[in-house]
């Protein structure tokens, strides 16, 4: 699993940095990517990648400001346009199909897929043999919601050479052992499967918001997390100018951080104003309140590191 920030930029585009656009990449998890947000000019960020449109399974949108949707037609035309065929699932709050197919109809854009629309509710939101993701309103102007993505606990894995040494045959047995069940070997012993497998481990827990003040939907869905992606539109300072826009502070983003127990905090939505010389004063205000985090610029790329269970910036060079 890996974070690549395409956009990290606060109501509309600056010279450091592009408007909300985040992609979760879960090539070796599911051979997809999924797409969180899509502010103007995504895909001329994507083109700067090797994300490949057609790839994008799911597109996941917090809110409908401007600065989070006014990428989609183009990007979804796009898709098209590359060959994309597979059907796209977009999951968005009320109004996001209305504003999507009355783009494409004025446009008269026709795409090769299908698009299945996903209204946001509170609760489970997905759920399959490998990954459930949830959702909570959050407390922003407009309705915006937050996303917590939980890879669900990886199978045993078989040391297979243990179980040949024990006379247990190549074939469907091994498959059994691997499923946690006991097995008789070529002689009429008792293998267990505990004896021939590690345990399952644990996968990653990501939490992605929208825009929100400081709330209680955000720490719950920040509880535990590998990794919570906040957004910090304000220093420490202005914590009343954040309330009035319903946007967050760096000390709010690093209080909810603590409060949820959250492992690492990624800052990101970071207003204009802030210059990349401001970094230093951003991240000493953030672990005043949590140690562990990073502020994300536009191409910053993350790694989960599965055996270390944490997640580790990557040295990429800008476009």
């Amino acid at each position: 699993m890996q974070l690549l920030f395409l956009g990290t930029g606060a109501g509309m585009p600056s010279k450091q940095r592009n408007t909300s656009a985040l992609v979760l990449k879960l090539l070796e998890e599911r051979g997809t990517v999924w797409l969180f947000d899509c502010g103007e000019a995504t895909q001329h960020q994507i083109l700067h990648t090797t994300v490949k449109p057609r790839k994008i399974e799911k597109i996941f949108i917090t809110h409908m400001h401007g600065d989070h949707i006014f990428g989609l037609p183009g990007l979804l035309g796009s898709r098209s346009f590359q060959g994309g065929e597979e059907p796209l699932e977009i999951y968005g709050p009320k109004g996001i199909k209305e504003y999507i197919e009355m783009t494409l109809s004025f446009s008269r854009t026709h795409l090769t897929y299908p698009i299945v629309y996903r209204e946001l509710t509170e609760g489970v939101l997905f759920e399959d043999d490998s990954m459930t993701v949830e959702t909570r309103l959050l407390n922003h102007v407009i309705p915006s919601y937050g996303f917590r993505i939980i890879q669900k606990p990886l199978p045993p894995k078989l040391l297979i050479n243990k179980a040949l040494a024990l006379g247990v045959p190549k074939g469907p047995l091994l498959a059994k052992l691997k499923n946690g069940e006991d097995v008789e070997n070529e002689t009429g012993q008792v293998v267990r499967s505990r004896d021939v497998t590690e345990p399952e481990e644990p996968g990653f827990i990501v939490t992605i918001l929208g825009d929100t003040r400081f709330c209680e939907a955000a720490i719950e869905l920040g509880r535990g997390a590998d990794v919570l992606v906040h957004e910090a539109t304000f220093d420490g300072t202005a914590k009343k100018m954040a309330a009035e826009y319903g946007h967050s502070t760096v000390y709010e983003a690093a209080e909810t951080a603590r409060l949820a127990g959250a492992k690492t905090l990624i800052m990101n939505h970071i207003s204009a104003r802030f210059l990349p010389e401001d970094d230093r004063l951003l991240l000493k205000q953030m672990k005043e309140i949590h140690t562990r985090g990073f502020i994300a610029h536009d191409f910053s790329e993350f790694e989960w590191l599965h055996h270390d269970k944490k997640i580790r910036k990557k040295q990429v060079s800008h476009p």
